[in-house]
């Protein structure tokens, strides 16, 4: 039997190779979030600017090594793709639970304060003057964000039948338009009626907001990582997990942002005066 026979690979599964960034990963987590509580508890950032740094070195070096493997070295079989897929499908179900966690407190205590006199009997609360107009800054970003998901399916549609072009725009203008709701939310909280730590009203609504536009942030870094692969040629309309990744990841967002739009600023204004 021949050397080439005998290291054939017999299975279309991908068994990685050892790798050091997963420690790396960890420690470098491990490091941000001990310079987060720092910076928190004693005003000095270095470490924090450290861990961010070095997460963010780990996750380029370990997407280039993935990049690699499914680009240059076809380990992403049909059967591997399946798999991936499978992952982020569950990656989103706990980003569901997630944001469940959030809305589940700003309903309890809306609908059933455990302080009854804190909140004066009413939602908002009587210590909140004024809310934030929901037909202003958020119906604004309301329709960024359903416009981004028209874009981005543009540029999906566009990948499927072989337009490059299409996809290179698509994909342009959803990274735009994500900035643009990052820097209209971060209007909406410098010029916001209250403060984080002011009661159960303003911190669900910060919480809830911030971890949205959090993922916005982290959703554009995506795309843009896509949009750089794009304009290089790395997709292909049958082998393009990376960009469907990100779509889905994006079309999340979206969904939650509706919900966010409906019940916080909509429904959780009340008759408060409108800030």
């Amino acid at each position: 039997m021949t050397d080439s026979h005998a290291h054939e690979q017999k299975h279309p599964y991908h068994l990685v190779d050892p790798s050091p960034w997963p420690i790396v990963g960890a420690f470098s987590a491990l490091v941000m979030a001990a310079g987060a509580l720092w910076y928190m508890h004693g005003d000095v950032w270095w470490l924090l600017a450290v861990g961010t740094l070095l997460v963010l070195f780990t996750m380029a070096a370990w997407w280039r090594d993935v990049i690699h493997e499914a680009r240059d070295q076809g380990h992403h079989t049909p059967v591997v793709q399946l798999g991936l897929r499978y992952g982020m499908a569950l990656f989103i179900a706990s980003e569901v639970m997630f944001f469940a966690a959030f809305f589940w407190a700003f309903f309890n205590a809306s609908l059933f304060p455990t302080d009854v006199e804190s909140v004066g009997g009413m939602w908002p609360p009587v210590s909140v003057e004024a809310v934030f107009d929901p037909w202003g800054l958020p119906f604004m970003n309301t329709l960024i964000l359903l416009t981004s998901g028209c874009t981005v399916t543009w540029a999906h549609h566009s990948l499927l039948e072989g337009n490059r072009r299409g996809l290179v725009l698509g994909l342009a203008a959803t990274v735009l338009l994500g900035l643009a709701f990052t820097a209209v939310q971060a209007i909406e909280y410098a010029n916001a009626p209250f403060g984080f730590t002011e009661g159960i009203y303003p911190s669900a609504f910060f919480m809830a907001t911030g971890f949205h536009g959090f993922h916005v942030i982290v959703g554009t870094v995506f795309l843009a990582v896509c949009l750089f692969r794009a304009v290089g040629g790395d997709f292909k309309p049958e082998h393009h997990f990376g960009f469907e990744a990100a779509a889905w990841y994006w079309h999340f967002v979206d969904v939650v942002w509706i919900f966010l739009f409906s019940c916080v600023y909509l429904w959780g204004s009340g008759d408060t005066p409108i800030h």
